[in-house]
């Protein structure tokens, strides 16, 4: 039984797909599996043995705090940090045996005198043209020109980050593709690693050795103004709390930003801005109920949302009725455009109130409650 807790339903099976597609348009590179911010919101003590299941050996996330859980999670797996490794980070990331992102001549240094002699592994980034973390020009220049600055590291792979690989038409890919060819051919050799999610659908991008999807496996589309060629992972459906009909005139919400103008029935839903259901999603979003869409009215609240029912069939209505927020005809990406935003917040924006459904049974001990079976059925 659910009460009245919205449920959010992750479909792990669809995210193995996923990885199983990303392979094939990958040529044989490795990919690896980004599950950074709790694998995009969903988990990841369910995801990243779902992509490990999948052959997924290779993991990013972007904090140490977050690769020691994933550590806990997956014994055997390759785990990076791209977030780089500060002064006093260097013991828990060998007791974690996790691989700093460099992203700077101090931290390459710094992970060189903690070697001691020995090789530690490590993953160098060169900035190509995102202007946030990563090795510039100058730094380039210092490092080829002090090849034994990277004594005593083993180089996993040279990286770089594509700002701009979901825009087709737009020059700076290029540029950054150009960019990272020159840099490394001054530096030892070792494997590179270029292509994010657009990145491996984007033509002119090598793959290189190492792919580092993260969004595409959770369903958002990678091409942006083309057919999503993923699967799709989330479910968001939320209990109707109440139906009332309201005459023409009265107001819907806080501030009265909604009038009706004939009379309505509206329908509250368990589901606020507390639970990553954005406040802009106000008089913007919309919920189905089976096949019926139901505009979201008057603001979305902390706890409560409410939506006009109207229009659906009264026997849709009946208890116990589920209003789908995110779904097969509301995808991640339709929320995210109703929000003027992009998928990846919705998805990381899930909140911890829900209860959760992995559909190939896999049961997280988790804060949010979770369960294997929908009150509804399959």
């Amino acid at each position: 039984m659910t009460g009245h807790a919205a449920i959010l339903t992750v479909d792990l099976g669809a995210i193995a797909a996923n990885y199983a597609r990303l392979r094939a348009e990958a040529a044989g590179a490795e990919v690896a599996g980004v599950v950074k911010a709790d694998a995009y919101g969903l988990g990841v003590a369910e995801v990243a043995p779902c992509l490990w299941r999948a052959g997924a050996r290779t993991f990013f996330v972007a904090h140490l705090s977050e690769g020691i859980g994933l550590r806990a999670v997956l014994a055997e797996a390759r785990i990076g940090v791209l977030n780089g490794i500060a002064e006093d980070e260097v013991a828990p990331f060998r007791e974690h045996r996790l691989t700093p992102v460099l992203n700077q001549l101090s931290e390459i240094d710094r992970w060189r005198e903690a070697a001691g002699g020995s090789r530690q592994p490590a993953f160098i980034h060169i900035d190509t043209g995102m202007s946030r973390l990563g090795l510039d020009d100058g730094e380039l220049a210092a490092l080829a020109a002090q090849p034994g600055r990277l004594d005593g590291l083993d180089i996993q792979a040279y990286l770089s980050h594509l700002a701009v690989a979901d825009e087709a038409e737009n020059p700076l890919t290029a540029a950054q593709t150009a960019r990272f060819a020159d840099a490394v051919t001054a530096l030892p050799a070792a494997a590179l690693s270029l292509a994010n999610s657009p990145g491996v659908f984007r033509a002119g991008v090598r793959p290189y050795d190492l792919v580092r999807p993260g969004s595409a496996l959770y369903g958002v589309n990678p091409i942006p103004g083309r057919g999503n060629p993923m699967r799709q992972v989330v479910r968001l459906d939320a209990p109707i709390l109440q139906v009332r009909t309201v005459p023409a005139g009265a107001t819907v919400g806080y501030g009265a930003t909604h009038a009706v103008t004939r009379e309505s029935r509206i329908a509250t839903l368990p589901v606020g801005y507390a639970d990553g259901y954005m406040r802009c999603l106000s008089g913007t979003g919309t919920a189905m109920i089976g096949d019926h869409p139901a505009p979201i009215v008057g603001r979305v609240s902390m706890d409560l949302l409410t939506i006009d029912v109207t229009a659906i069939p009264e026997a849709a209505l009946r208890p116990p009725a589920y209003a789908t927020l995110i779904g097969p005809h509301r995808t991640v990406d339709d929320v995210a455009r109703e929000a003027g935003t992009i998928g990846y917040e919705v998805l990381t924006g899930l909140g911890s109130r829900y209860k959760r459904i992995y559909l190939d049974g896999a049961v997280s001990s988790a804060t949010a409650p979770r369960t294997t079976m929908h009150p509804w059925g399959s």
